[in-house]
């Protein structure tokens, strides 16, 4: 598998670390309740299709993408910086 790095061009997948789900937020601050932290750090979907998921470019540029990928067939629909994801910037 090859990612398009945003800065750096395509690249193996070996040179990347994969840290997981993309889309789950982190619940707010000292208001949130016990159960909600250990959903947000325990419970994750394993979904069949598109994801959104995170991958830090170590071998590279040192930058944190989100790649959104099919589970399935391992194709990759879009890679975006953190700053384009967080700001909603298509990829």
């Amino acid at each position: 598998m090859r990612i398009a790095c945003p800065h750096c061009g395509p690249r193996d997948v070996q040179e990347f670390s994969y840290l997981g789900d993309a889309t789950p937020q982190r619940p707010d601050g000292m208001d949130a309740t016990e159960s909600a932290m250990a959903d947000y750090v325990h419970q994750r979907d394993n979904p069949a299709g598109s994801h959104r998921e995170l991958w830090y470019h170590g071998a590279g540029c040192h930058a944190w993408l989100v790649v959104t990928r099919d589970t399935r067939t391992h194709a990759i629909a879009a890679v975006e910086t953190m700053a384009q994801a967080r700001a909603g910037a298509p990829a």
